[in-house]
C-alpha cells in the first residue's frame, strides 16, 4: 500500500484538473495515489477520467450529497490504472467543498493524506520531500501530520512567507503564519473528526473545522518545503473570492465554526476569543438564531461582544451587496 492520498475535491473544474494530475504523473516519488471527489460536475470530468486508463475496480461504496456512506456499491466509484498512478474515483450529489472532505476521509486507506485543489498542482518532488521527512520524524512522540507551504504561481514565492527557521514542529495554532499553508494529516486522526455534519442548502462551512479540531490536539511537523502550487481564480470561478456572500448564504455553518474556534486549547488569546465571539453573533442575527447566548461556550464574552457583533452583521448586509 501507498503512504499518501492525494484527494482532490472537484466541481465542474475539468479546464483545470488535468494540470493537477500532469504534475502527479511527474513525482519523483511514486509512493502515492491520486483521489478524486466528484461533488456533481456535469462539464465532462468523470468521462475525461475515464479516458485516462482501463478500469482495474468497476463498482464502489455509494455516498449522499453530505459526503456520507450509504451503504452497498455503484459505478460511481471506480478505479483506474494510468501506468503511472492509481486514480480512484467519487461521484455524489452536490455539497460543497466539506462534503467533498467527508467523502475523502471515509475512502481514504494510507497513512497520510494532503488536499490539492482541482486549480493546483504539486512540486515535481513533493511526494518524495513529504514522505521523506514522515519516515524520518521522531519516534518518540506522536505527530498529526506535516505541514509545508504553498507557492504562489505568480512570483514563485511562499504565500505568508516561511515558518521561524528555530521551528521544526509546534501545535499549528501557535504558529504566527499569515499565508496559505498545506497540511499532510494522518488518515487515521481525521476519521475520528469525520464527517463534519452541516446544514442542508449551506454549501460554505468550512473543511478546516475538522482540520483544527485535530490541530489543536497533537502536534505537526513544519517544513518549509514547496508542497503546492497554487494560481488564484477569479470571479465566478474562485473559491477563495466572496467571503462576505459566503457569510449570507451559511450562517449556521459560519456560527458551528466559530464556536468550534473558541474553544481551542492552544493559541487563543482573550482578544482572538472576542474577536470569535463578534463573528458568532453575527452569524447567529443572519441565521435568525434566538439561542444565541445560550449556545455560546463563552457567555460574558459573547455578550461584551454582541454590540462589535451587530456592527459586523451590517458590514456583511453592506459588503454582499457589491
Amino acid at each position: 500500500m501507498k503512504t499518501l492520498t492525494v484527494f482532490t475535491p472537484t466541481y465542474n473544474r475539468k479546464h483545470t484538473i488535468g494540470r493537477t494530475y500532469e504534475s502527479l504523473c511527474r513525482q519523483s516519488n511514486d509512493d502515492s495515489e491520486w483521489l478524486i471527489i466528484d461533488d456533481g460536475s456535469s462539464d465532462g470530468t468523470r468521462e475525461w477520467v475515464e479516458s485516462l486508463g482501463e478500469k482495474v475496480v468497476d463498482k464502489g461504496k455509494r455516498f449522499d450529497w453530505m459526503g456520507r456512506e450509504l451503504g452497498g456499491e455503484d459505478d460511481n466509484h471506480f478505479v483506474v490504472d494510468t501506468g503511472k498512478i492509481r486514480i480512484e474515483y467519487v461521484y455524489k450529489p452536490n455539497g460543497g467543498l466539506y462534503t467533498g472532505y467527508n467523502t475523502a476521509y471515509a475512502t481514504i486507506r494510507t497513512e497520510l493524506c494532503v488536499c490539492i485543489d482541482s486549480d493546483d498542482y504539486m512540486p515535481d518532488d513533493a511526494v518524495e520531500k513529504i514522505v521523506k521527512r514522515w519516515k524520518e520524524r521522531p519516534q518518540e512522540k506522536e505527530y498529526c501530520g506535516i505541514v509545508g507551504l504553498d507557492f504562489n504561481v505568480v512570483d514563485g514565492k511562499p504565500i505568508g512567507g516561511l515558518f521561524p527557521d528555530s521551528l521544526s514542529e509546534a501545535y499549528q495554532t501557535e504558529v504566527h503564519h499569515t499565508g496559505d499553508v498545506k497540511q499532510v494529516m494522518r488518515a487515521d486522526l481525521m476519521r475520528k473528526v469525520a464527517p463534519q455534519i452541516g446544514f442542508k442548502g449551506e454549501r460554505d462551512f468550512n473543511p478546516f473545522y475538522m482540520l483544527i479540531q485535530i490541530l489543536d490536539k497533537y502536534p505537526i511537523l513544519l517544513s518549509n518545503e514547496n508542497f503546492c502550487w497554487v494560481e488564484y481564480q477569479i470571479g465566478a470561478d474562485s473559491m477563495s473570492q466572496g467571503i462576505w456572500k459566503q457569510y449570507i448564504r451559511s450562517p449556521r455553518s459560519y456560527a458551528k465554526y466559530r464556536i468550534n474556534q473558541m474553544t481551542l486549547m492552544h493559541a487563543n488569546s482573550w482578544k482572538n476569543k472576542f474577536r470569535l465571539c463578534a463573528h458568532y453573533v453575527s452569524s447567529c442575527i443572519l441565521s435568525g438564531d434566538s439561542h444565541w447566548l445560550k449556545n455560546s461556550p463563552l457567555k460574558v464574552l459573547t455578550l461584551l461582544a454582541a454590540p462589535f457583533g451587530v456592527a459586523l452583521w451590517v458590514l456583511v448586509l453592506i459588503k454582499s451587496k457589491k
